[in-house]
């Protein structure tokens, strides 16, 4: 009888991708930007300024973007894998990996594509604003609730099946929190902070899993 040849994880290095894309897309844009990005709650004309004058830096941005969006969608394949090798249960765990991973995907490119609309000369003022609106808070809000289960997934099929060193896992675990609440955020403005601690937590924790995964031979997936 032949064994299978032991191989690493498929897909397993999209997590290290969708961090290194999200960074990438945030330093060409702070290279290239004409003035400082603007926060919520920014005027429409402000707006409209900054995506026709530094439309290259936005657009640099969504390049970023849809780079971190390809490496999440392959790492979502992964963890949805190690779920279902993760013992009874791993078929629902697994369920909530997909949809996770699936809705933060979607809502990551749609938020990518409402910036690079924003880039065009041609918006009303009113145009400028609902773009906005929609890619910050799909970018922000809605997505971090996806990246949160797919991250609580990770965490919990790495404890159970071992194939995550165990501070991984944790983190995973501890990081997941902070996306799924993200819509609470929007009650109250002191805790907004938690949106970019949350996502760069789980952007780190699933760089962390994918390079442990994928250096991790094993035979078949």
């Amino acid at each position: 009888m032949t064994s299978t040849p032991a191989r690493p994880a498929r897909g397993a290095l999209g997590g290290l991708l969708a961090g290194l894309g999200f960074f990438g897309g945030i330093a060409a844009t702070k290279a290239t930007e004409k003035s400082e990005y603007p926060r919520p709650g920014t005027p429409p004309e402000e707006l409209q300024k900054y995506f026709t004058e530094s439309a290259t830096a936005a657009r640099l941005s969504v390049a970023g973007h849809a780079v971190s969006t390809t490496g999440l969608a392959r790492f979502t394949g992964t963890v949805a894998s190690l779920a279902k090798r993760s013992g009874r249960g791993g078929g629902a765990l697994r369920a909530a990996a997909l949809a996770g991973g699936s809705f933060a995907v979607a809502t990551q490119a749609l938020s990518a594509t409402s910036t690079l609309l924003l880039t065009s000369k041609d918006n009303h003022l009113q145009t400028t604003k609902d773009l906005r609106e929609v890619s910050y808070h799909l970018g922000g809000h809605l997505h971090g609730v996806g990246f949160g289960l797919l991250t609580g997934a990770l965490g919990l099929a790495g404890l159970r099946s071992g194939e995550l060193p165990k501070p991984i896992a944790i983190a995973s675990l501890a990081a997941s929190p902070l996306g799924l609440l993200g819509p609470l955020t929007l009650l109250k403005k002191q805790t907004m902070v938690a949106l970019p601690i949350g996502h760069l937590l789980s952007l780190l924790v699933s760089g962390a899993a994918g390079v442990a995964l994928a250096r991790r031979p094993r035979a078949g997936e």
